[in-house]
């Protein structure tokens, strides 16, 4: 007998297409799934509080997530770090990239893209995103075919409570039936996402499970810090009144002093009066509840972000801010990359597979914060490479740094020469290093010529004599002019090299890497000829003194 092969979701359910056209898991008021929340958080004590968790335990999560709904209510701290744990992943954009490389691939990337642009996303994902504090998250698509295609037209966030786990292993996701039983979720209809503050069950691994701690015991200090505040933050009010006072006036005495605080006006007779007696050094007194109350909110600080540095300001505090931003980014990164695994499973595939059939690939959403780059870094780098010879294209640099190309008749920016330092005529130059023009080189070719310089000239043996000509000096002065080019062949290697250093320890590199390819070759001849000449004429002057 044959059968039509059926799609399967990843917990083996079969399709039913026209269920996914329904939406399936509305809020119906006075039904099943009523929007009309209770509120267990009211007279909390620890021992209620352990009691709605092990209700959770058992299958029935109920009162805990109405609890976990109320402290971030309630609690401006928590709900201010949840709000920037959420957002920070929300805002961030969104890239797809394609499964493969044929034209179907693209296509589909490009469906995903252009469905990506939806004004409702960013509320959309901030929604499913609650599942970073309660565990968990269910978010109902709800499928548009009116094109003949199927796509998602809206992600309905439904509240956790309509759901349950299976009592068998409390991690099979179910939801509520019209009746109120147990169902399995309809395939291709839920996103379920799940994102663990630790590992456990569902139930046991939301952020919410560890701070309704916190949230219990800062209030109770802070109802304890408002009684005190209460009591003593305003004067003490005492009424006297003489010997001879009747009942009526005493009675009018005590209205007075009661209501005189919150009235500021009362009337009493002439004969009595009302002191006001301050507290002294309340502040010390009150001290210990604020230290409490904030030192609660960096544990919820650490638990939410990671650290406290961009929740709480603190002066010389353990650990830099960078390095504290360093710890949220990791998180963040966990959570871009935990929510683009789960869109990419329970929508994005399911959307491939209802308009193409099952894929060897699918498109995949990629949520990321794209990496700042060091320009100036970048900058120093090349340079020393291209001077180095690396040849390197100029779009690839231009696109690195977001230039365009120069069109014709753009006006094109250009180095400025650099001026040396002007000197006045008559100042006297203190410094002892003489300017760059003052400098002679051995064999000095920065004017284009090859002749040695003048102050080797003034320097030769032979200068300024009358009498015959030293060999020795003859010698050197040939020296001098046939071994200028081959000199300055160096030097001018050497001077490159120093000008593109960026340090002692780069042009020492520079230089073993550089010399062996210098041509010395002119310069070894020269030598040659110089070592020759000189012995001559050594033997020729030992001749002449022995005769």
């Amino acid at each position: 007998m044959n059968t039509k092969p059926q799609i399967l979701d990843r917990w083996g359910r079969s399709i039913q297409r026209a269920e996914l056209k329904q939406e399936v898991a509305a809020p119906t008021f006075g039904g099943i799934r009523s929007p009309i929340s209770g509120y267990p958080a009211d007279g909390l004590n620890p021992m209620r509080l352990a009691a709605i968790l092990r209700e959770a335990d058992m299958g029935d999560p109920v009162r805990y997530l109405e609890l976990a709904e109320t402290i971030e209510e309630r609690d401006l701290h928590y709900l201010g770090v949840l709000g920037t744990r959420k957002r920070s992943v929300s805002q961030i954009e969104i890239t797809v990239k394609p499964g493969g490389d044929s034209a179907l691939d693209e296509d589909l990337a490009t469906m995903v893209r252009d469905w990506l642009q939806r004004d409702e996303l960013q509320d959309e994902i901030f929604d499913i995103l609650d599942a970073i504090g309660k565990g968990y998250s269910f978010t109902e698509i709800l499928w548009d075919t009116s094109t003949g295609q199927w796509m998602p037209d809206q992600l309905k966030r439904r509240d956790p409570r309509w759901f349950r786990f299976d009592r068998v292993d409390l991690e099979t996701p179910m939801m509520l039936g019209a009746s109120g039983q147990e169902e399995p979720l309809p395939a291709y209809k839920f996103i379920f996402n799940q994102m663990k503050a630790k590992s456990g069950l569902p139930m046991r691994s939301g952020l919410a499970r560890a701070v309704v701690w916190g949230w219990m015991f800062k209030a109770y200090t802070q109802r304890d810090w408002a009684i005190f505040t209460q009591t003593y933050g305003q004067p003490l009010r005492v009424g006297k009144f003489g010997q001879g006072a009747s009942e009526a006036d005493r009675d009018t005495l005590f209205r007075a002093v009661a209501n005189i605080a919150g009235d500021c006006a009362a009337i009493i007779p002439e004969s009595m009066m009302i002191e006001f007696v301050e507290t002294g050094n309340l502040g010390s007194s009150t001290d210990h509840y604020e230290r409490r109350s904030d030192w609660l909110d960096k544990q919820v600080s650490k638990a939410v972000l990671g650290q406290t540095s961009t929740t709480d300001a603190e002066v010389g505090g353990l650990g830099s801010g960078k390095e504290h931003r360093e710890v949220q980014e990791d998180i963040e990164r966990a959570d871009c990359k935990a929510l683009a695994a789960v869109l990419n499973r329970d929508l994005i595939q399911p959307w491939v597979i209802l308009n193409h059939g099952p894929q060897p690939r699918y498109p995949q959403l990629v949520i990321a914060r794209p990496e700042a780059e060091d320009l100036a870094a970048f900058s120093s780098a090349i340079g020393g490479l291209i001077d180095r010879g690396l040849r390197v294209k100029a779009q690839e640099v231009r696109e690195k740094f977001g230039l365009a190309t120069p069109a014709a008749g753009d006006e094109i920016l250009a180095p400025q020469a650099k001026s040396g330092p002007q000197v006045q005529e008559g100042a006297v130059d203190t410094d002892e290093t003489p300017p760059e023009s003052a400098i002679k080189y051995p064999f000095d070719t920065r004017d284009g010529k090859s002749a040695p310089s003048a102050a080797l000239q003034t320097q030769s043996p032979s200068a300024g004599r009358s009498g015959p000509l030293d060999p020795a000096g003859e010698i050197t002065r040939k020296l001098e002019i046939e071994g200028a080019p081959a000199m300055a062949a160096m030097l001018g290697q050497v001077e490159a090299m120093l000008s593109a250093a960026s340090d002692l320890a780069e042009f020492r590199e520079m230089l073993l890497s550089g010399f062996p390819d210098l041509d010395d070759g002119q310069l070894a001849q020269v030598m040659a000829q110089a070592f020759a000449a000189s012995f001559a004429a050594g033997r020729v002057m030992v001749e002449e003194d022995g005769g």
